[in-house]
């Protein structure tokens, strides 16, 4: 059992980023109504222009950095090499303090070359956050190297909470400094004002992560004292080591994620230059597909985000040790809890895409749109989610410049997609919600296709589809049901959909339990596992067998304890 629980133990930590995602992710939905009704959706345009070029250079410069730390990090920590990893860690902070700070003066400058006149002022409040992100990336890494995710978390939900307070207020602020001007000029600084607020929570993370690292420097400096590692690696060979993975990681991330402002950019220049709208106008249509229905979806995303940080180290680890069969077991447990999540949300956001619009972004103007937009990417849900986590897989076993090359193929299938589609249909801004949905599904399969041939990885279809798939879809036509019910009864969107959605979670619970989709072993490994164990045995769901998921080498262990047992017994025998 202790055995099982440290191969387990990177789903809960798993767990416990996932549930700091998702507090993220709702807390910035929670905070971007509000912000929109502040700004217009005029200044959401704006902001969604800056935001997708600085998550670009972001990329570039130190955005990949906690997963590429973490596992050259874990690879040391394996062999129980403290000194090596402190090492990694110092040369990384070299790294990002000369890679990010160049980052941070070419945004601050070369704004506007990089986006639309109206949107450079909102561009360069944003360059700093790229210098104090690169930091808070190291550390980050290096404590999820050391298999915590505890820290991580509770940064990123302190990130989360000043960025929301700050944005809403700073935008506020500056729009009245700027009252007697236009609404473009207002629009503007409001779109300032909310970048701001994402530089001051960066900033706090930080300042929390340095905290605990500081914390811990008696606990470091004790492990590297008893290292008694003969190999000690040298700052250039590290630097080297550095370069050479964390070049594929950002290569790979930046690729990955860039398909977002290369969709901006040919959008933007297809409807201003061949179709002659404003810059308004078009900010305002791109505005509602990046700032609302992708928000809403990158909720559950979030989820298969924080499965791939959490199982990097744990893989590269295993792999690093040949233990390919435990690297196996870690892989499949990290899909199969991916998809328990992934496919009912994508199901849940197709049957409730426009009550949930509403819900969070009430401003009537946008809200078809808005939920039409939503609806169209609900199945992203689970390319996006498959794909992210193979992308980690694949890096956790050495494979690093795989998923470079299928992110590069997936972006010139999409961007010659989204150009036919803009010139020749009437999709409008649903071409680019096509494109991703296009995007997403080509790096998933080529991805899924990489670790069989690589880790010899089989899929168990039934467990890991099949029956979270029939569970997600009767929650679906229960949650639809109760809801339409309800609404023609009550009348009140928002109390129908919470009544809708709490009693499809408790029916998808209820489904995938019955049906064998998890069993104790599995919800003993999540976050409050044994509050839903109880749970499940009160309502009568659960038994007493265990999961049949453990790995052949723990059945293994269990037949050679027993054959032990035989030959100890035969010897008493014989001496009697």
């Amino acid at each position: 059992m202790a055995q099982q629980k440290k191969k387990d133990s990177f789903v809960l930590q798993a767990g416990i980023l996932a549930a700091a995602g998702i507090i993220v992710k709702i807390i910035g939905l929670l905070y971007r109504s509000p912000l929109t009704s502040i700004i217009g959706l005029e200044g959401n345009g704006y902001y969604s222009s800056a935001i997708n070029i600085y998550t670009i250079i972001l990329l570039v410069s130190s955005y990949s950095i906690p997963s590429a730390i973490s596992k050259v990090i874990a690879q040391r920590l394996a062999y129980k090499e403290y000194r090596n990893a402190q090492r990694v860690f110092q040369c990384a902070l070299i790294y990002v303090l000369v890679v990010g700070g160049t980052a941070s003066i070419f945004t601050f400058f070369a704004a506007p070359i990089l986006v639309e006149d109206n949107a450079v002022m909102v561009l360069r409040v944003f360059a700093p956050t790229i210098f104090f992100s690169g930091l808070l990336g190291v550390l980050r890494g290096y404590f999820q190297a050391h298999g915590t995710m505890m820290h991580t978390s509770i940064s990123q939900i302190l990130e989360q909470i000043l960025n929301a307070v700050v944005s809403i207020g700073a935008a506020y602020f500056l729009m009245k400094l700027v009252s007697g001007e236009s609404e473009t000029t207002q629009a503007i600084y409001g779109a300032s004002g909310s970048a701001l607020g994402t530089g001051i929570g960066v900033l706090t993370a930080l300042l929390f992560m340095f905290g605990m690292y500081r914390l811990n420097r008696g606990i470091i400096r004790k492990r590297i004292e008893r290292d008694r590692t003969q190999n000690e690696e040298s700052y250039r060979e590290i630097f080297k080591v550095i370069i050479t993975i964390v070049t594929p990681f950002i290569l790979s991330t930046f690729i990955y994620n860039c398909s977002t402002a290369v969709n901006m950019n040919i959008y933007y220049k297809i409807k201003m230059n061949v179709f002659g709208l404003g810059e308004s106008v078009v900010a305002i249509q791109y505005g509602i597909f990046a700032t609302q229905a992708i928000s809403v979806v990158n909720i559950p995303i979030a989820i298969s985000s924080a499965m791939s940080s959490a199982s990097i180290p744990g893989v590269a680890s295993t792999f690093a040790m040949h233990k390919e069969e435990e690297t196996r077991h870690k892989v499949g447990q990290a899909i199969r809890m991916t998809m328990l999540i992934a496919i009912p949300a994508t199901v849940g956001l197709l049957v409730l895409s426009r009550p949930i619009m509403q819900f969070i972004y009430p401003q009537k103007e946008a809200l078809d749109t808005a939920s039409g937009l939503l609806c169209a990417l609900a199945i992203s849900v689970v390319l996006y989610s498959l794909s992210t986590l193979t992308n980690a897989v694949l890096q956790g076993i050495g494979k690093v410049n795989i998923p470079v090359i299928h992110a590069v193929v997936a972006l010139v299938a999409q961007i010659g997609l989204l150009v036919g589609l803009l010139l020749y249909t009437n999709l409008d801004v649903y071409a680019l919600a096509c494109a991703n949905i296009a995007y997403s599904f080509i790096m998933c399969l080529l991805n899924q296709i990489a670790v069989r041939r690589y880790l010899g990885y089989r899929e168990k279809i039934m467990q890991t589809y099949i029956k979270p798939g029939i569970s997600a879809i009767v929650m679906g036509a229960v949650a639809y049901g109760i809801y339409h019910g309800l609404f023609y009864l009550l009348k009140i969107s928002r109390i129908c959909l919470v009544i809708a959605i709490g009693v499809g979670v408790i029916v998808y619970f209820i489904l995938i339990i019955k049906l064998g989709a998890v069993g104790e072993t599995e919800l003993k490994a999540l976050p409050k596992g044994t509050m839903f164990i109880h749970f499940a045995k009160k309502m009568h769901l659960l038994g007493t067998e265990k999961s049949k998921e453990a790995p052949k080498t723990e059945k293994r262990g269990k037949k050679k304890k027993k054959i032990r047992k035989r030959k100890v017994r035969k010897k008493k025998v014989i001496k009697k």
